[in-house]
C-alpha cells in the first residue's frame, strides 16, 4: 500500500511522470531503488511550458474524479519525481491507494 502523506487536510501523493508517452494513463504503484513507492503517470504532452504538468493534473483529475482545482503540483514542478497535492472527500486516500491493486 502506498503511504501518502497529509498537509493542512490535503494528499500529498508521490507521482513519477513520463511526459511524451503514445497514450495518456495511470499505470500503478511502482517501487523506486530507494524504497520509496510512487504512482506512475504517463502524458503524451512534451515537458515544456508546463505542458506535461498540465496533463498530469487533468488526467488524475479525471482518473479520480475531482475538478483539476483540487490538484497542484506542489513540488518537482520541472523534474520526472513530482508531489502532486490534491483535496477531496474522506474516501480519496482509499481511490488513491488502491488504484492499480
Amino acid at each position: 500500500m502506498a503511504k501518502l502523506r497529509e498537509k493542512s487536510g490535503d494528499l500529498l501523493v508521490p507521482v513519477r511522470l513520463q511526459p511524451g508517452a503514445s497514450k495518456d494513463g495511470l499505470a500503478g504503484w511502482d517501487i523506486a531503488a530507494d524504497g520509496h513507492r510512487f504512482l506512475r503517470a504517463y502524458v503524451r504532452a512534451v515537458p515544456e511550458k508546463g505542458k506535461a504538468n498540465a496533463a498530469l493534473v487533468k488526467l488524475m483529475a479525471q482518473t479520480f474524479g475531482l475538478a483539476k482545482s483540487q490538484i497542484d503540483i506542489e513540488g518537482g514542478s520541472k523534474s520526472r519525481l513530482k508531489t502532486v497535492r490534491m483535496s477531496g472527500d474522506d474516501q480519496l486516500r482509499e481511490r488513491i491507494e488502491g488504484f492499480g491493486n
